[in-house]
């Protein structure tokens, strides 16, 4: 399956990154849902597939040697962003929603309260293989380097 752009084509690859929904599969001039700017998706909602608000993106996180996208950082919960918990979310457990403008995580409230979490002044080492293995076993995703 190939996307149709007006200076040739893109071939669709096999699914590695967050999966693309809604009604917009026409390539647009400049950045897209295909290919834009991390910040572009910064501060985007997060909803479950009930509808439910999970937060909001605080960082796209890169994995610079593997020159991919590794996680979302979700903040979650608090008051005006104090007391937010923050989650790695793997990149590939996420579905952006083009038309409603947001991403959609397959997962309840209450198993998010419970997910592998840290603060602002606490982060995990996220190049440690312990703590992504976990990360995305929580998440039931197949790691981003596999």
């Amino acid at each position: 399956m190939t996307m149709q752009s007006g200076r040739g084509q893109m071939p669709q690859t096999s699914q590695s990154g967050a999966r693309i929904v809604g009604a917009s599969h026409k390539l647009p001039d400049g950045p897209g849902p295909s290919v834009m700017a991390a910040d572009t998706l910064e501060a985007e909602d997060v909803v479950n597939t009930a509808g439910e608000s999970l937060g909001k993106v605080k960082h796209i996180m890169l994995d610079v040697q593997r020159g991919t996208v590794a996680y979302a950082v979700l903040s979650f919960g608090g008051f005006l962003g104090m007391g937010d918990k923050l989650f790695a979310i793997p990149w590939h457990a996420l579905q952006l929603d083009v038309e409603n403008k947001r991403f959609i995580l397959n997962i309840d409230k209450e198993a998010l309260k419970k997910a592998p979490g840290f603060d602002k002044d606490h982060w995990p080492s996220m190049a440690d293989m312990h703590w992504a293995e976990q990360v995305h076993t929580y998440y039931t995703v197949d790691p981003y380097w596999h």
